[in-house]
């Protein structure tokens, strides 16, 4: 008799063993689904990106990513930001003397290469439609202070925003409010040079 009570006991606690692992496999298996659930879900809905990433993914600006790169400026453009950021197009820095962006993502002139790029940023995120309103609101003129520490002056010539540098170049924002997760991007047609 102890027998059979014995064996029934141990058949109970194998039977009940075999249901929680049960339960917790479906558990398991419910969790799973609801990941790859949520998955689908992001991969149908794709995280906006970054103005490094931006930039790396259009032709036309396959020069300033090269230069991003040399500076190691890459990670600080991939940050929380926000940054706007004026973006020489290729066409704008095939317009700089032959040679002078190879010479300036040579290593020795990492320093240099680093303060025109950030000449090219600036702290906080503005539309177009920012920048033209504090053009009207500032008499027709108004000034832009860059990371570099230098300014740019933003003026509206024909209806297209205007950027003067240090030295009195001048670059037009070719294309406007190009969106990121960490800021906006406006393409310019000309790099702009801060002093020095």
């Amino acid at each position: 008799m102890k027998k059979i009570v014995l064996s029934m006991a141990v058949l109970a606690t194998i039977a009940f063993t075999s249901c929680k692992n049960s339960e917790k496999a479906e558990t398991e298996e419910t969790t799973e689904e609801v990941a790859m659930e949520g998955a689908e879900t992001e991969e149908e809905a794709p995280a906006q990106q970054n103005i490094a990433e931006i930039a790396m993914g259009n032709d036309n600006f396959s020069t300033l990513v090269t230069a991003v790169q040399a500076a190691g400026l890459a990670e600080t453009l991939s940050s929380e930001g926000p940054f706007t950021v004026f973006a020489p197009t290729n066409d704008a820095f095939a317009k700089l003397p032959e040679g002078t962006v190879a010479t300036l993502v040579e290593p020795a002139n990492k320093e240099k290469l680093t303060g025109i790029l950030t000449y090219h940023v600036v702290s906080g995120e503005y539309m177009a439609e920012d920048v033209i309103k504090a053009i009207n609101d500032n008499g027709g003129s108004f000034t832009i202070p860059t990371v570099q520490g230098g300014t740019l002056t933003a003026t509206l010539v024909d209806g297209s925003v205007v950027l003067t540098d240090a030295n009195g170049a001048k670059s037009t924002v070719v294309m406007a409010d190009v969106d990121a997760s960490n800021g906006v991007i406006h393409a310019i047609d000309a790099v702009v040079m801060p002093k020095g």
